[in-house]
């Protein structure tokens, strides 16, 4: 069984409301108002933080957005709604991923309905993820620290160096050193 992992698909999401945000700016900046391209430039952590860990100023230019640029904010509403889908699990964690996907299609956002594409692409690891609350990131974070082990390995004559390096640094091994007791 596959699963996805939830922070990869926020990274996605995230992607997508960047994508927004250089497509506005670079609307505002051909429009000749600089000032207002520099602020969207300006905003992109705001964009992209959560709303309990946003500082005063933070949320300061979240109300312009939302005043002065309806898709930027539309975009960020999307991103918002994308995380409650993941924080929700089960049968209503795929009933809001249904609604969401309908709004990012509907949303004439290109990169979100890129997005939601894409998503239906990995609808069955994502539905895995949601039903049961599992995650690839261990085995993905495993991947990438074998990885390592294969470049530290590289100058080695056979793979049995390389297999007791995975089986000292991530197999739990720990054989008996001379003169330790354990």
């Amino acid at each position: 069984m596959q699963c996805s992992d939830p922070y990869r698909l926020v990274a996605w999401v995230r992607g997508a409301l960047g994508g927004v945000r250089r497509a506005v700016g670079s609307e505002v900046r051909r429009a000749g108002s600089k000032q207002t391209a520099a602020r969207l430039k300006g905003a992109r952590y705001a964009l992209w933080k959560n709303p309990g860990d946003l500082t005063q100023r933070q949320r300061a230019k979240l109300a312009w957005i939302a005043a002065a640029n309806k898709p930027l904010h539309r975009a960020w509403e999307l991103k918002e709604a994308f995380r409650r889908v993941i924080a929700v699990k089960g049968a209503h964690g795929r009933h809001l991923l249904d609604d969401w996907l309908a709004w990012a299609s509907r949303s004439k956002l290109r990169p979100f309905v890129v997005l939601a594409r894409r998503i239906r692409a990995h609808r069955p690891a994502i539905d895995n993820m949601l039903a049961h609350g599992l995650s690839n990131g261990l085995i993905e974070s495993t991947n990438t620290k074998i990885r390592l082990l294969i470049r530290m390995a590289f100058g080695f004559r056979d793979t049995d160096a390389l297999i007791a390096l995975a089986m000292l640094a991530l197999g739990g091994y720990r054989p008996n050193l001379p003169g330790r007791t354990n």
